[in-house]
């Protein structure tokens, strides 16, 4: 097959529109549903990255995508019961796989973001990832194969309409890709460049310059997921898994806050008052993550006040004070922070070390280098300049 019709565009008005190769054949097919524009571009960009993360680091990987962009990205580690907790996967019966919980970690740092997403995974989708997909509300997946107890879940899921998309995991592009905007033609050679060497970390600029094996891997990763992001972007990763990622905004520092800003929401989720929280029976999953959310935002009036409370929760829940936030924050530790090209100033690392970090990997090349590599210093941060400029649009 090589053209397959699509419903319409990125909105309806937008027809009429498909896939299609001049030459070869599809690479893909659809299991299961109608996928749509926006489906595929979330499909084919979550595919590479699954893909060359697993190829850097050896380890399945998942991603969640949302308007082309990765709101969740992770390699299939194990989870604890902190973890297990928080993504609401402490009742699944079935054992996790790694693939599974790769996915589990993917779906779970970002669960408002990754409502309603496109998910890829890089290994064969089995039963006890199709289990924790049936559970959420999602586009579809892409996956290089699925078994068949995986296949018969999903093919029930939306009533009968999920997405299932099986890839030729052999298949390998043109050194060269073209697209249209505005009815010119652009063209450039892909973006095939490789973050899986070590040796991208070896010019550290700062005092301190010991950067351990996890943090190599969590930085490898932090630079992949970017190469999917749209552009600038920032992504900082802890223990295998990416828990805070800013993408699309015009500055840095908005991307470094915005993604700063996610990690520290993660991070809050695993304070003890959340965890205890005393949910009323079969309150839908979208309507405990939202509550949450308000919950430990400063808006938790939303949630906690006289007539709202009820709705969510057996009785009411203490409030979590801006101390207990700051404190519980200041906890987190060992986190690694990747950019898509170079910090302009040192606001970006002292944002960054409020959420954690601990480890820096960036392009280097700003007239003010020694400006960020000092306030680096201040907190004796291990900083790689990489050379590596990761922007996509």
């Amino acid at each position: 097959m090589k053209e397959l019709a699509l419903k319409y565009g990125c909105n309806p008005n937008q027809k009429p529109s498909r896939i299609y190769m001049t030459e070869e054949e599809l690479p893909i097919e659809v299991l299961n549903g109608r996928p749509g524009y926006i489906n595929f571009l979330d499909a084919l960009n979550g595919w590479q990255l699954v893909r060359e993360l697993k190829a850097a680091t050896g380890l399945p990987a998942a991603t969640s995508f949302k308007h082309v962009s990765p709101a969740g990205a992770a390699v299939g580690l194990p989870l604890d019961e902190t973890l297990r907790k928080i993504y609401f996967v402490d009742d699944i019966e079935e054992p996790l796989t790694p693939i599974a919980s790769a996915y589990a970690r993917a779906r779970g740092a970002d669960r408002m973001s990754s409502y309603g997403d496109f998910i890829a995974l890089s290994d064969t989708c089995d039963k006890a990832t199709a289990l924790l997909i049936k559970r959420e509300v999602s586009d579809g997946v892409i996956a290089p194969g699925f078994t068949d107890e995986a296949l018969e879940i999903l093919r029930a899921k939306r009533k009968g309409t999920y997405n299932v998309i099986r890839i030729d995991e052999n298949y390998r592009p043109a050194p060269v890709e073209h697209k249209q905007v505005f009815g010119i033609t652009f063209e450039q050679g892909r973006n095939e460049i490789d973050l899986s060497d070590p040796a991208i970390f070896d010019n550290r600029p700062t005092a301190n310059k010991e950067i351990p094996d996890f943090a190599k891997r969590d930085l490898m990763i932090a630079l992949i997921t970017l190469k999917y992001t749209q552009s600038n972007s920032v992504c900082y990763v802890k223990d295998g898994q990416a828990i805070g990622i800013g993408a699309g905004q015009q500055s840095r520092i908005h991307c470094t806050r915005l993604a700063g800003n996610k990690a520290d929401i993660w991070w809050l989720r695993q304070h003890p008052k959340v965890m205890a929280l005393p949910w009323v029976e079969k309150i839908r999953r979208a309507d405990r993550d939202n509550t949450i959310d308000l919950y430990i935002s400063e808006d938790h009036d939303d949630v906690l006040a006289d007539g709202a409370w009820q709705q969510f929760f057996t009785e009411r829940p203490e409030a979590l004070t801006m101390e207990e936030k700051k404190e519980w924050i200041a906890r987190n530790k060992g986190v690694s922070l990747g950019s898509d090209a170079f910090f302009p100033f040192g606001d970006n690392i002292e944002r960054a070390h409020k959420s954690g970090v601990e480890y820096v990997a960036q392009a280097g090349g700003s007239v003010r280098d020694d400006h960020v590599i000092a306030t680096c210093d201040k907190y004796n941060m291990a900083m790689a300049f990489t050379g590596i400029r990761l922007f996509h649009h």
